[in-house]
Parts: C-alpha cells; structure tokens; sequence
C-alpha cells in the first residue's frame, strides 16, 4: 500500500438469519416490538438484514507486483436456481432468453437488457456450462429490467452497472452461490450525497427482496 492512501468506503451487504415475521437479525429482533417465536433464530432463513460500511482500496493505490487477473464468474451449485429463476420472469414480467454462444451476437457480454415501448423489457444472456455465473448473470439483467426503464443518460451508466452488479451478488450470495469476485466490491459510492447513497441502497435492497421472493415462491410451486 502506497503511504498516505485514504481507503474508499462501500456499503457492504449484511447477510444473516432474519426473523421470518419481521425480517430483522436476531439480535435486532430481541430488542424490536415483533412477537414472533415459532422457531429459534439458528432455524430461520439467511437473508439481507442491512448494511456496513467497509473499507477499499483501489489497485492504483498499492505497490508491488501485478495482481493477477480477477476472476469474476461467480461459481457453486444452481442447478434448481436457474430453472427457479426463468419461471420467476414471468411473474417479475420480463421476458427472457438464453442464448447458444454459436447464436450470441452481442460481444463479450454475458448478458443484456432491452428496454421496449410499450412491451415488456427483453433479458438475453450468453449460455455457458457454468450455471453459477449464468443465474447471477439472470439476476444482473433483472435488475436492469426491474430498476432502469427510460433511464438512458450516460453519467447514470456506471451506477447502474453498481446496482445491478449489487443485487447479482446479493441475490446470489442469499443461494449459496460464491460471488467473491463480483465487480460490486470494487466500485464505490463516491462523489454521492448521502440522501442518494441511502435511495440506491433501498432501490438495492428492494429489488434483490423481490427477486429472492419471486424465485423462491416458484421454488415452491414446482
């Protein structure tokens, strides 16, 4: 680390059992009005309790040898998840599709969102063999599509690449997937008011609830 850096700070996700009635961790759940004690709290659901701040430092801030290059496919078991998930669009209305690579025509992209008058918005992401990387792809472009309708101005670009970024790595973190290299752990809120940083991370917040909900409810139904 060069001397003198100043970390950046994010807004981390906190992932921990929730109380199924309140939705708080069990330690705010002790100190909260909700009644709820049908099950102890080792037996609830993990899930988006909140958020910390954490500290960063970008690469331009260190010394030393080249790091190597960051993987950044999530990886893990989705087998159920990805089927879940393209069911889950059509109660999120969003229509979806996965595409061979020998038909991809969109770059090295692995996934894009298109956004059409009066028609649901279009998800079409790149097939591969691993379904990790391709459920947290899924959940990237539903957030584009559930968040970013008719916003199209290119200063709002890098922010939400973040939020969908955000919500890919929560939602995927809720499945036990390994999203450690998520590209989420490198941006930062920087030059933001906070009145801004506290909107996006309710927008971020809201959207993976309502990802994890719809999936899980398909979950269920099948």
């Amino acid at each position: 680390m060069s001397k003198g850096e100043k970390a950046i700070w994010i807004w981390a996700p906190i992932i921990a059992r929730k109380c199924p009635e309140c939705g708080n961790s069990s330690s705010y759940h002790e100190r909260s009005e909700c009644e709820y004690d049908e099950t102890e709290p080792d037996e609830w659901n993990k899930g988006l309790v909140g958020f910390r701040p954490a500290p960063v430092f970008d690469i331009s801030q260190t010394e030393g040898e080249p790091l190597p290059e960051l993987e950044t496919e999530a990886n893990g078991t989705a087998s159920e998840l990805v089927p879940a998930l393209l069911e889950a669009a059509v109660v999120l209305e969003i229509e979806v599709e996965v595409v061979s690579p020998q038909e991809w025509s969109h770059g090295s992209a692995k996934g894009v969102c298109q956004y059409r008058l009066e028609k649901r918005p279009l998800v079409e992401v790149r097939d591969r063999e691993n379904g990790a990387d391709l459920a947290v792809t899924l959940v990237h472009e539903y957030a584009h599509a559930l968040l970013h309708g008719g916003l199209d101005t290119e200063d709002e670009r890098a922010k939400r690449e973040l939020e969908a970024e955000a919500v890919g790595y929560i939602v995927g973190r809720y499945f036990r997937l390994d999203t450690s290299g998520s590209a989420f752990y490198l941006a930062a809120w920087k030059g933001d008011e906070p009145e801004t940083i506290l909107d996006r991370l309710e927008r971020i917040s809201s959207t993976a609830q309502e990802i994890i909900d719809v999936v899980e409810g398909e979950s269920t139904d099948t």
